[in-house]
């Protein structure tokens, strides 16, 4: 029998998904306004209303009570890059010259292993304060940038995704590694750490422009001689990188058609932003399972352009949302819905707050091909939780004693939450984050 160590139960109102309330509708949540999340293990025992769950629950197991809080799956990340930590909210500069004025010289400091462990440990911190417990990152070209941050994870025990940057052309020499040492590297990186514990690997072409076709070749050949690991990189963020690829790569049809014709196009393809898709590009990502990654604050902050959310799913695409820190100004996944609902009032569209969570939780698994594993918290699924304060804030405090439904509930939180709503963060069932003001507490 586990012991009352590993057995814990958490009561609050419990908002989690079993599908895409696009497809099922009100069937896709469910709502439990007094439930009962039970944990053993590390993994989802039960869950359900307070009435039953208190039934069923052993007398041994410790029992944390939470008024005005609500628990939800730990928010998942599909595209943050962790070494642009320091220069979040850079002023001035559109995407191209961003990465030149900005992103190139900082990314030059990770070649020293100590000072990226230090980043890593920061980087993480930052997403667990906000409630994020998953996460595909980018690190640099330097392996030892990628080793400090899969140690760090691993630690914590943390299920993350992230690889070395691969880019042998259009940046610094520094910072430009060749089509063969990439594939090494990246090769050694993969047998190193893909697989062990909770931590997956990434093939990371930084995008089309800074890799040459032996480049993109050898990361296809990766994918190839590695079944399981992940591709990430960049697609369709801003037009002036679209017609640069288009000058660059004059025998294929579109942007993503590159990708696809070196082997990079897979259900484990994960692609950040695709702002600017043709048809066939939506259908070739929708027949194969590739994954886009709506990069909302990002998009805004460089003015990339607004995400056509309807369109791709109407494509039946798979969609997740990222951060995209330090392009986007924030790690919280809660700022990112916030932002994603305002891209698509924009275009005359609207993001129900139902769906928006869903983006943030099994969506995004769904989206990295984990949607079994994480992003929901039906038995079975592994224990990452996040619980928030609806009152975390006077205004929030204040708004709620005015929300009747669930969805008016959600919305708000989806408006007005940042990591001040986090009181705390799970990661197998183990606490990871706790907020200062620790939620009252008492035994069954």
């Amino acid at each position: 029998m586990p012991s009352a160590e590993h057995s814990r139960a958490y009561r609050a109102a419990i908002l989690y998904f079993v599908g895409d309330p696009l497809q099922l509708g009100e069937q896709a949540w469910h709502f439990h306004e007094d439930g009962i999340l039970w944990v053993e293990q590390g993994l989802v025992k039960a869950v359900g209303a307070a009435a039953d769950m208190l039934e069923r629950l052993p007398r041994r197991i410790s029992l944390e009570c939470f008024p005005h809080h609500l628990i939800t799956p730990g928010f998942i990340d599909c595209h943050v890059h962790y070494p642009q930590t320091e220069m979040i909210a850079a002023y001035g500069e559109r995407l191209l010259s961003w990465l030149n004025t900005y992103t190139f010289p900082t990314e030059l400091k990770f070649q020293d292993r100590a000072y990226a462990a230090q980043v890593s440990e920061f980087f993480l911190d930052e997403l667990l304060r906000n409630g994020t417990t998953t996460a595909l990152v980018f690190g640099t070209v330097y392996p030892e940038s990628v080793d400090a941050l899969f140690q760090a994870a691993q630690q914590r025990n943390l299920r993350m995704i992230t690889g070395k940057v691969m880019m042998d052309r259009h940046a610094p020499q520094e910072l430009c590694d060749t089509a063969q040492q990439s594939y090494q590297d990246s090769k050694m990186l993969i047998e190193r750490w893909h697989g062990v514990d909770r931590l997956q690997y990434a093939v990371s072409p930084r995008f089309a422009p800074c890799s040459s076709q032996e480049q993109l070749n050898k990361a296809g050949q990766l994918l190839r001689e590695h079944p399981g690991v992940y591709l990430h990189t960049h697609l369709s963020e801003n037009q002036e990188e679209v017609a640069w690829v288009k000058a660059l790569f004059p025998q294929s049809r579109h942007y993503l058609d590159v990708y696809e014709q070196a082997g990079l196009l897979t259900r484990r393809s994960v692609f950040a932003h695709g702002i600017h898709l043709c048809d066939d590009e939506c259908q070739r990502l929708a027949a194969t399972g590739g994954a886009i990654a709506h990069c909302p604050t990002s998009n805004l902050f460089l003015g990339s352009g607004l995400f056509p959310l309807d369109k791709l799913q109407q494509w039946g695409v798979h969609i997740g949302l990222g951060t995209d820190v330090g392009g986007g100004t924030s790690f919280s996944l809660l700022r990112t819905l916030d932002e994603a609902y305002k891209v698509q009032q924009l275009q005359g569209a609207s993001l129900d707050p139902f769906q928006a969570l869903y983006l943030a939780t099994l969506g995004g698994a769904r989206a990295l091909d984990l949607e079994h594993t994480i992003g929901s918290l039906q038995p079975g699924y592994e224990a990452d939780f996040c619980i928030l304060d609806l009152h975390a804030t006077p205004l929030l405090a204040f708004r709620m004693q005015h929300c009747h439904t669930p969805r008016d509930i959600l919305f708000a939180l989806n408006t007005l939450g940042d990591d001040r709503a986090v009181a705390r963060t799970y990661s197998l069932g183990r606490c990871v984050h706790q907020a200062e003001s620790k939620p009252h507490a008492r035994d069954k």
